[in-house]
C-alpha cells in the first residue's frame, strides 16, 4: 500500500517491483482503507507504515500521532467493518520502553516512552490489544528492537554511518558528523525480524512478542566496525555535533526475545558485525568502491 504522491520514491523496493502490486490508500483516510480491504480481500495485513524517524517526531508530533497512533485505529476499524478474519500485524517498537524500568526488556516490562514517536507507538500497541480482546480479531504486535539493512534510510544513524564511510572511501567526503557515540541499541538484521513478523501470524492464537538480539552495542562500536571495513581510523574522520543529540535520550534498550524463541521457534541469524559489514559493502557498491 502506498500513498498517492506527485513524485514516486520506490528506490528501496525496486529490486522486487516485479513481484509486488502497489495499491493506493492512506492511513489518514478511513474510507480508502475500507475500499482497499474490500477490493483486495487480504488474509494478512502487516502495518509497517509510520512516521518512523524519532527526531522528526519532536518537530512534527501531531502528524506523527496521526500516522502512528490514530492511523492504526483507522486500519483496525476498517478490518472490523470489512472482514474480522483478517490477521493483523502491528509494528510496535522498543522506543515504547524509553526510560526503562528493567534490563533486558520483555513483553511485561512497563512502557515509559521518551519521544512523541514512542508515545504514539504505545497508543498503537494498546489499541491493537484492545481490538483483539474486544472484537476477537487476530491481531499481534511485534515489539521490534532496532532492525537494520542496506535498505535503511540515510537519516537513521546506522545507514548514516555506513553511507558516510562509503563516501569517505570513495573520496567524496572526509568527515562524518554524529551525535552521542555512547548511545546504545539492540541492533538486528531486518530480514531476520520480518521472518518473526510472519511467524506471529501463523500461530493458532494471536499474541505480542519482543523481537531482539539480546545484545547491546554503542554507536561508537558501530562506527569502529564500519571504518574497519575500509581500513581507516574513525578518530580521524568523526566529528561529534551536540545539535544531533536527542532532547531526551532513551536508556539502555536491550530486548529479551525468549518468548519468540520458545513459541515461534525464532532466533536471529545475522550478528552485529556481519550486519554492519553487509551495510558498508552495499553502500560501497553504490559508490563503485567495493
Amino acid at each position: 500500500m502506498v500513498r498517492r504522491s506527485s513524485t514516486e520514491n520506490f528506490e528501496r523496493i525496486e529490486p522486487f517491483r516485479d513481484r509486488l502490486q502497489l495499491v493506493q490508500a492512506d492511513l489518514l483516510d478511513t474510507m480508502s482503507l475500507i475500499s482497499l480491504l474490500e477490493d483486495i480481500h487480504p488474509r494478512e495485513v502487516y502495518n509497517l507504515a509510520a512516521q518512523s524517524f524519532v527526531p522528526t517526531s519532536w518537530k512534527q508530533p501531531v502528524l506523527t500521532a496521526q500516522f502512528d497512533a490514530i492511523g492504526v485505529t483507522r486500519l483496525l476499524e476498517a478490518i472490523r467493518l470489512v472482514d474480522r478474519s483478517i490477521r493483523f500485524y502491528q509494528a510496535s517498537s522498543s522506543e515504547m520502553f524509553g526510560k526503562v524500568r528493567e534490563v533486558p526488556q520483555t513483553e511485561l516490562t512497563p512502557f515509559h516512552p521518551r519521544s512523541p514517536y514512542g508515545v504514539a507507538k504505545v497508543y498503537a500497541h494498546y489499541i491493537t490489544v484492545n481490538y483483539r480482546e474486544s472484537y476477537g480479531i487476530f491481531a499481534c504486535s511485534g515489539i521490534l528492537f532496532n532492525h537494520e539493512s542496506p535498505r535503511r534510510g540515510r537519516e537513521f544513524v546506522t545507514r548514516k554511518v555506513t553511507d558516510g564511510v562509503a563516501r569517505i572511501a570513495a573520496g567524496l567526503a572526509n568527515e562524518l558528523q554524529l551525535g552521542n557515540l555512547e548511545a546504545k541499541r539492540d541492533w538486528g538484521f531486518a530480514g531476520d525480524y520480518v521472518e518473526a513478523m510472519w511467524l506471529m501470524l501463523q500461530q493458532p492464537e494471536p499474541d505480542d512478542y519482543v523481537v531482539a538480539t539480546g545484545e547491546s552495542h554503542s554507536v561508537g562500536e558501530l562506527v569502529e566496525i564500519a571504518f574497519r571495513c575500509i581500513g581507516r581510523d574513525w578518530r580521524q574522520h568523526v566529528v561529534q555535533d551536540p545539535a544531533l543529540t536527542r532532547p531526551a535520550e532513551v536508556d539502555h534498550l536491550v530486548g529479551d526475545a525468549a518468548k519468540a524463541r520458545r513459541v515461534l521457534g525464532w532466533k536471529p541469524k545475522v550478528g552485529f558485525a556481519q550486519l554492519v559489514t553487509m551495510m558498508v559493502d552495499a553502500d560501497r557498491a553504490r559508490y563503485g568502491t567495493s
